[in-house]
């Protein structure tokens, strides 16, 4: 081979290298480009429930992506995480969960993930927590039921009181800002105090609604204890549950039904409220006790549903329950 072949050869070598060089850095700039657009270079928030996943979604808006675990519909007391979820948790920048017992099947992830250096928000605890109490606490009549292994423990259902959800909307608010970093401030604060003019809107309109219903017939059956808060800010009275506990993991017994039955009877209650989330078998059996004097009334007490079902948001939730239970309670007022 001429040295004069030789050069060229040499030259369109070079030349091909240079443009694989040219094309592997347009490959990695473009890899770049999706990685930041599909978010792995985003703050991530993961929340546990999702009536607290829609609720950071408002306060963090697009400032960073949030991820919820827990599906529409689902039981807070018995889902569970896929191993993919798990790892989520542990590679958050923060993790905001409910606490005080709620998540019973997640909360070892959430304790992994706060070992390994997650910053951990727990809702409830920050929510000034009611506890439990039966309604033989408060003199009521439904003391022939069985104890619960809740009684005294904090209630987790802080958020049947919109009023505590303002409070833990500012809290999230402080974590989001604390712990994430790329997160614009301002925005957050924005968020967070448009959200709290709408929780202070929804609160005005539920006293309104319940305004309807007469103080002696706002009393409330539900197929588990769920609403101590927004009795407490609404000024119900907790007469009993289908099953007398703090989750939907336990069970009444059948001298449980018959005292609940006879509490109902004596004040004049007429209306069982059940959670969507949780089959109404246990309604219906109350029901059956009664005679079929019990209206069943279903309820969106601890899950969102699917988009577009009702009670897809926190807002939407909190308003057709109010909606539902004040139909249910002044139609029982009516005789219907």
């Amino acid at each position: 081979m001429s040295r004069s072949a030789a050069k060229q050869r040499v030259r369109v070598s070079v030349a091909r290298l240079r443009r694989l060089i040219v094309g592997l850095l347009a490959l990695a700039t473009v890899a770049a480009a999706a990685a930041c657009t599909t978010g792995e270079d985003r703050p991530r928030i993961v929340v546990t429930t999702n009536i607290l996943g829609d609720i950071t979604r408002e306060i963090v808006g697009t400032e960073a992506d949030v991820t919820v675990l827990m599906k529409p519909g689902a039981d807070p007391h018995s889902f569970g995480l896929s191993a993919v979820q798990a790892a989520e948790l542990e590679r958050a920048d923060l993790v905001v969960h409910n606490g005080l017992g709620l998540e019973e099947n997640v909360l070892r992830h959430v304790d992994a993930a706060r070992e390994s250096g997650v910053a951990i928000f727990a809702a409830g605890e920050a929510a000034d927590p009611l506890t439990f109490r039966t309604p033989a606490d408060d003199g009521g009549t439904t003391s022939g039921m069985s104890p619960d292994e809740t009684e005294g423990q904090p209630d987790p259902h802080f958020w049947t009181d919109p009023g505590r959800v303002r409070k833990v909307t500012g809290l999230i608010a402080d974590q989001v800002i604390k712990h994430v970093d790329g997160v614009d401030e301002s925005a957050i604060r924005a968020h967070a105090d448009r959200y709290d003019e709408e929780l202070a809107v929804l609160t005005a309109w539920m006293e309104k609604s319940f305004d309807r219903i007469p103080e002696d017939r706002r009393a409330l059956v539900t197929n588990h204890h769920v609403f101590g808060y927004l009795a407490d800010r609404f000024g119900f009275e907790v007469i009993g549950a289908v099953i007398p506990s703090g989750t939907t993991l336990a069970s009444p017994s059948s001298s449980d039904l018959r005292s609940l039955t006879e509490a109902m009877a004596e004040a004049g209650v007429r209306t069982v409220f059940a959670d969507s989330s949780r089959p109404t078998r246990l309604a219906e059996v109350l029901r059956a006790e009664s005679g079929g004097r019990v209206q069943v009334v279903e309820l969106h007490s601890e899950s969102l549903t699917a988009q577009g079902e009702g009670a897809d948001t926190y807002l939407r939730m909190m308003r057709a329950n109010t909606t539902a239970m004040t139909d249910g309670l002044t139609a029982a007022t009516n005789g219907d």
